[in-house]
């Protein structure tokens, strides 16, 4: 029915403890597998709130579940979680959220969304095609340097100065508006191949990175679930770009810390004492379930428990 396959999900459900009376946020609801499965191990009491920037996941999670009265969605971004779960008057502390990155498969196989380059279609990348310039909007103003940053940084591209210049000079005599059109000019741009990757793939990643935000949402969207969490609440997170498991990771680490301020003091504040265990170590898919689903090759699932007060 949804045509996407939710990765790491056993891991995911035993990370999370879920609860049959708990209540818990799948903060990236895609098309609903990982809230499907936590439903099916929620009671009558159970609650589960889902959040997604993207109007058609939302659509489709009121189809799946709307008459489930356990379940609410809300259409937001996940970087004003602690603000969506006070709108749709959640008021106690979460047993267990989940975020689970990047880009769902109907994002990627919908050609109209603009995300792949493998399927011609309007230059978009918006998470929320109703809510800011498009991928074609950003590159038609950005300059040769901004973009070339972004492919690097986002991308860690090798070729970004040289890429940049091909856009730059493209866009000269006229606009980018098609994903194909972007990503032959990259490919001719690119003097070498990696194997088995074609050589748009890690300037669209940058480029879709920059258009939604995503590193600065995930910053967000991590604060407002370490708030929310009840003690001994669980924190999942899913990525599947070094850039996005490094973020997770530096931040669990430093709020499974002390503040460095007050390290070897005799007495710690309150404040500067640690608030987050990081559990276990991070877990990868099987090679059974990269055989079945080979998006799964690179996620990354890393867990941490909010500590008493």
């Amino acid at each position: 029915m949804n045509g996407h396959a939710p990765v790491l999900l056993e891991e995911v459900l035993a990370a999370l403890d879920v609860k049959a009376g708990g209540c818990y946020c799948d903060a990236t609801f895609g098309r609903g597998g990982h809230s499907a499965g936590m439903l099916a191990r929620l009671g009558s009491t159970g609650r589960l709130i889902a959040l997604d920037r993207d109007p058609q996941a939302v659509a489709a999670g009121r189809e799946r579940f709307g008459a489930d009265p356990r379940f609410a969605i809300a259409h937001a971004e996940f970087a004003r979680l602690d603000e969506e779960l006070g709108r749709l008057g959640v008021a106690q502390a979460l047993d267990g959220i989940l975020f689970d990155l990047g880009v769902s498969s109907p994002q990627l196989d919908d050609a109209g969304r603009g995300f792949s380059f493998t399927r011609d279609g309007p230059l978009d990348m918006r998470m929320d095609p109703r809510q800011g310039p498009s991928a074609a909007e950003w590159l038609a103003r950005a300059s040769l340097e901004e973009i070339a940053g972004v492919i690097a940084t986002l991308g860690e591209e090798r070729f970004a100065r040289r890429i940049a210049r091909a856009i730059v000079a493209r866009r000269s005599e006229r606009p980018f508006e098609r994903t194909a059109d972007l990503a032959a000019v990259i490919a001719a741009s690119v003097p070498t191949r990696e194997p088995g990757k074609h050589p748009a793939t890690r300037s669209f990643q940058a480029i879709r990175m920059r258009v939604n935000s995503e590193l600065e949402q995930l910053e967000a969207g991590l604060e407002g679930a370490r708030r929310r969490l009840a003690p001994h609440g669980r924190l999942c997170v899913v990525s599947f770009h070094s850039l996005e498991d490094r973020l997770v990771k530096r931040f669990m680490r430093r709020h499974a810390s002390v503040d460095p301020m007050f390290a070897g003091l005799p007495a710690i504040p309150p404040a500067a004492r640690p608030t987050l265990r990081v559990v276990g170590k991070p877990v990868h898919p099987s090679a059974a379930e990269i055989g079945r689903n080979p998006r799964a090759r690179s996620a990354v699932l890393r867990v941490a428990e909010r500590l008493p007060a």
